[in-house]
C-alpha cells in the first residue's frame, strides 16, 4: 500500500479510505465542498492493469491468473488487481468454481493486493434469443458473487445489443437486470456497471438514458476513454466522466491525449482507479509497462507542472559548460 499524508481536522478511527488508498490513524484528509479537492484527488490517485492486457500471453501459455497478480505487484509495482473472468481459466466452471477462488484472493491477499474491477464476459443482458438471456442472467449472477469473494470494488457486466440504440424491449431488460445487480453490489459493498466498448455502449447519449433509468448510488460506468463516436474524444470522456466508477486508459489516449483525460477525470470529481489496458496481443509486459511510465508521468505533471529546458550544471559555470538543448 502506499501511504498518503494529506490535511484537515484530526481523525478518530482505526484506518480511512480515500480512493482506493489507505490512511494511517494519524494522516490527515484535506477536503473541498464536495470531498477531496483535484489537487490532492490527483495525489491519491493509484493505477491498475487490466488483465485483458495479456490476452495475447493468455492465448500463448505464457501467463495465469496468479502470474499477473505477481507480475503486478513485483514486476509493476501495483497495489491493485484488475481482473478479467478470462484469466481465471478456460472455462466457466473453472473461473466460478469457489476453490480457486479462494485460492485466487489468498494470492492477492498475501501480495497486499486490493481488486478494484472484476470484470465478466459471456454474460451480458440482451441476447435475441429468450433462453440465452435466462442463462446469461443466471451466470451474471454467479460471476456477482464471485466478485465478492475476490473483494472487487467494483464490477463490469455488459448490456448486450449491437446496434446504435437499444430498442425498448431490450433497454427495458437491461435496465431491469442492472436495478437489481446494483442492488446485489449495494449489499456487497461494490459498485456496478457496464463499460463502453461495444454496441450501444459506445454512445454517451445511451449512457446517460440508462444511468438514470437503474437509478442506484450502487451504480456507474466502467469508462473506456478517448472514443470518438461523440464529437470529440475530450467531448465524450466530458460527458460520462462524472458517472465513471472504474476507468480504462488504452494505448490510443496514452499516447495521443493522456494530459487532457486526467485533467477531465479530475474536474468531473472522478476518485476511482486509473486502469491501463493493452490490446494488441503483442509484447504485452513491455507495452504495459510503457503505458503504465506515460500515466505515472502525466500525474506527476499534473501535480507539479511540467519541466522545460535545461537549468544548468551548478558545478560548473556558464563559460565551461557544454551548451545543451
Amino acid at each position: 500500500m502506499l501511504w498518503i499524508e494529506v490535511h484537515s481536522e484530526p481523525m478518530e478511527c482505526s484506518t480511512q479510505w480515500v480512493g482506493n488508498l489507505q490512511a494511517r490513524p494519524n494522516d490527515r484528509v484535506q477536503t473541498g465542498v464536495n470531498g477531496v479537492d483535484s489537487t490532492w484527488r490527483i495525489a491519491q490517485m493509484t493505477i491498475s492493469i487490466a488483465s485483458f492486457s495479456f490476452h495475447g500471453a493468455l492465448s500463448d501459455g505464457t501467463i495465469d491468473v496468479f502470474g499477473y497478480l505477481e507480475a503486478c505487484r513485483y514486476r509493476y509495482h501495483l497495489d491493485t488487481a484488475d481482473i478479467w473472468n478470462g484469466l481465471l481459466g478456460p472455462d466457466v466452471e473453472t473461473q466460478l468454481d469457489p476453490e480457486r477462488l479462494a485460492k485466487v484472493r489468498r494470492a492477492m491477499n498475501e501480495r497486499d493486493l486490493v481488486c478494484v474491477n472484476y470484470h465478466a464476459d459471456g454474460c451480458h443482458v440482451w441476447e435475441d434469443d429468450a433462453e440465452t438471456r435466462v442463462r446469461h442472467h443466471e451466470l451474471a449472477l454467479r460471476h456477482l458473487q464471485a466478485a465478492e469473494t475476490l473483494g472487487a470494488t467494483t464490477v463490469r457486466i455488459d448490456t448486450g445489443g449491437r446496434g446504435r440504440e437499444w430498442t425498448n424491449e431490450e433497454f427495458d431488460a437491461i435496465a431491469t437486470a442492472f436495478r437489481e445487480y446494483s442492488e446485489f453490489a449495494g449489499n456487497a459493498g461494490f459498485k456496478f456497471g457496464p463499460e463502453t466498448h461495444w454496441g450501444a455502449t459506445n454512445y454517451p447519449d445511451n449512457m446517460l438514458k440508462l444511468h438514470a433509468a437503474v437509478g442506484s448510488p450502487h451504480y456507474g460506468i466502467l469508462l473506456h476513454m478517448g472514443k470518438d463516436t461523440s464529437t470529440s474524444p475530450d467531448e465524450y470522456d466530458k460527458a460520462l466522466a462524472p458517472i465513471a466508477i472504474h476507468t480504462h486508459i488504452d494505448q490510443r489516449t496514452s499516447y495521443e491525449r493522456l494530459a487532457d483525460a486526467l485533467a477531465i477525470l479530475m474536474d468531473s470529481g472522478y476518485k476511482g482507479v486509473l486502469g491501463v489496458e493493452h490490446h494488441t496481443g503483442k509484447n504485452e509486459f513491455a507495452e504495459v509497462e510503457a503505458q503504465i511510465g506515460l500515466l505515472r508521468r502525466a500525474i506527476s505533471h499534473y501535480r507539479q507542472g511540467r519541466g522545460e529546458g535545461y537549468t544548468g550544471n551548478p558545478l560548473l559555470d556558464a563559460k565551461n559548460e557544454r551548451a545543451h538543448n
